[in-house]
């Protein structure tokens, strides 16, 4: 049986019997969905009758298994593109939304005045890590301080800053 052909009804519906059920589960174990892993046991099982004369009995199970992953596969990465499409539709949104560029600029004007409001050597260091995007061995060397106390003084910044943009939220 291992060389008959896949075309003859007999030994595809064979075939089918055997391998469609676990199929089917697998690919429900994978997308919790049951119509999902419906349809794509069918797409599957339709591709394998597509290429039934290049496809061999005995390997009939490792190809319909193989493209029943590949159909999963390509169903993830468009998954992905429509949810990265749908982030920047809703980034423009907010990039011409006046309620949210005015919410926008009022958080910036806060942040650099709670920025402004720190002590002169939290500040420093801060703006010498954020702004010239120095490291904390460069910003050390470049004020005779330890390490620690940079990180230390980062520390501190981030936590002040971090409780003035939460009394905005």
């Amino acid at each position: 049986m291992s060389e008959q052909s896949l075309c003859e009804e007999k030994v595809f519906t064979s075939v089918f019997r055997s391998y469609a059920k676990t199929l089917h589960h697998y690919l429900f174990y994978q997308t919790g969905d049951d119509a999902l892993a419906h349809d794509l046991t069918q797409e599957a099982f339709t591709r394998l009758w597509k290429n039934c004369q290049s496809v061999l009995f005995n390997t009939a199970q490792g190809y319909v298994f193989t493209i029943a992953k590949n159909l999963l596969r390509n169903r993830h990465q468009h998954q992905k593109v429509v949810l990265q499409h749908r982030q920047s539709i809703r980034e423009e949104e907010h990039e011409h939304d006046p309620q949210f560029l005015l919410e926008e600029k009022e958080l910036a004007e806060r942040l650099q005045q709670a920025i402004a409001n720190l002590p002169e050597k939290q500040r420093v260091v801060f703006l010498m890590s954020r702004i010239d995007k120095m490291t904390y061995r460069e910003i050390a060397e470049a004020l005779d301080i330890s390490r620690q106390a940079v990180e230390k003084r980062i520390y501190n910044a981030l936590d002040t800053l971090r409780k003035v943009t939460d009394k905005i939220k």
